[in-house]
């Protein structure tokens, strides 16, 4: 079965760890990216990024706008909410581990306390 293009949908556009990257910075990002600003970051060649940030754009995750001969990149996280709503489904899987984490760490401490007073020495 051939694999679905990587601008048919958000899904497919993060699947690449590159793009989540850019994500990230862009998410970090007190304004919006030149290419150059990102590049310098991830350490990779201009046409690289450049392609990450056309899927990106094609999905709508990022826009870009022109500022004279520089190219800004800002992040769309709505576009992300497909991708949150369907992990969300699954989080009360994590969500009862680290109840149960929890209560066994609490359980643990209680029972060392306890320890811990029972063999110290008693004053008289």
């Amino acid at each position: 079965m051939p694999r679905a293009a990587t601008t048919t949908d958000v899904f497919n556009a993060i699947a690449e760890p590159r793009r989540r990257q850019i994500i990230d910075l862009l998410a970090q990002a007190s304004r919006p990216q030149a290419v150059g600003d990102l590049v310098e970051a991830l350490q990779l060649p201009q046409p690289a990024v450049s392609k990450h940030l056309a899927v990106l754009r094609k999905v709508g995750v990022v826009s870009v706008r022109k500022e004279g001969q520089h190219r800004l990149y800002e992040l769309n996280a709505v576009e992300l909410r497909p991708v949150h709503d369907w992990v969300k489904t699954y989080e009360r899987f994590w969500s009862g581990q680290l109840a149960r984490i929890k209560e066994r760490a609490e359980k643990i401490a209680a029972q060392r306390a306890a320890k811990s007073k029972s063999s110290s020495p008693k004053e008289m």
